[in-house]
């Protein structure tokens, strides 16, 4: 896990460099916004799971070429996601004396995306341009809520992220966007081949400077 995210960390990196190195369509951000995650079992009936919100925070560079409309985006971000887990409907879980838990799991997030941003609006661009963005996500376990005991997390998870948005007086970013897991990133214990994915809608916002 070790070498993946010093490996990413330098990708990051060079991105952000690249950004910077072209001052012609670059710009840097503050982001911040709050998410709605569901841990999601391939086993649907291993017991209920509500979904929980958390939170995001961090900075991004964007490159966009001019007169196109496309570019690409690189962030880092803190990211806690969360859902409750309902053990105590199963006794497996119960006679450990569990009941419903909140299960907290803290990220360190690069998402890398492709960008379009439709410009040709006759002028209103300078007022609202609407975007959409994909790409992918990674993500490395930060830490997690104390119920290892039962759950093991992985270090490591692969996502992929498509969003929709506006940017506003060509200042402020507004989106709304939906990450999946492609990895596990958890299984249960107590029970063998009970695996479980990261589903989150974001809503985020991103002040350029």
């Amino acid at each position: 896990m070790t070498k993946k995210f010093f490996l990413l960390a330098a990708v990051f990196i060079v991105l952000f460099t690249a950004i910077d190195a072209n001052a012609q369509g670059s710009r840097w951000g503050i982001v911040a916004g709050v998410n709605l995650n569901e841990i999601h079992f391939k086993q649907q009936d291993i017991f209920p799971v509500d979904r929980g919100i958390g939170a995001t925070a961090g900075i991004m560079g964007e490159l966009m070429m001019p007169g196109v409309g496309f570019g690409f985006e690189a962030q880092l971000l803190y990211t806690m996601r969360s859902s409750r887990l309902h053990f105590g409907d199963r006794e497996a879980w119960r006679s450990q004396g569990l009941g419903n838990e909140q299960v907290l799991l803290h990220y360190i997030d690069i998402p890398i995306s492709l960008k379009f941003k439709y410009r040709n609006l006759n002028g209103i661009e300078t007022i609202v341009a609407p975007m959409v963005y994909a790409g992918p996500v990674f993500s490395f376990l930060a830490g997690h809520s104390k119920v290892n005991d039962v759950l093991d997390c992985s270090t490591f998870n692969l996502g992929l992220r498509a969003g929709v948005g506006a940017e506003l007086f060509q200042r402020v970013q507004v989106s709304a966007s939906y990450t999946f897991s492609i990895g596990n990133a958890l299984n249960t214990r107590v029970l063998d081949n009970h695996d479980a994915k990261n589903r989150c809608w974001t809503i985020s916002a991103v002040y350029l400077f």
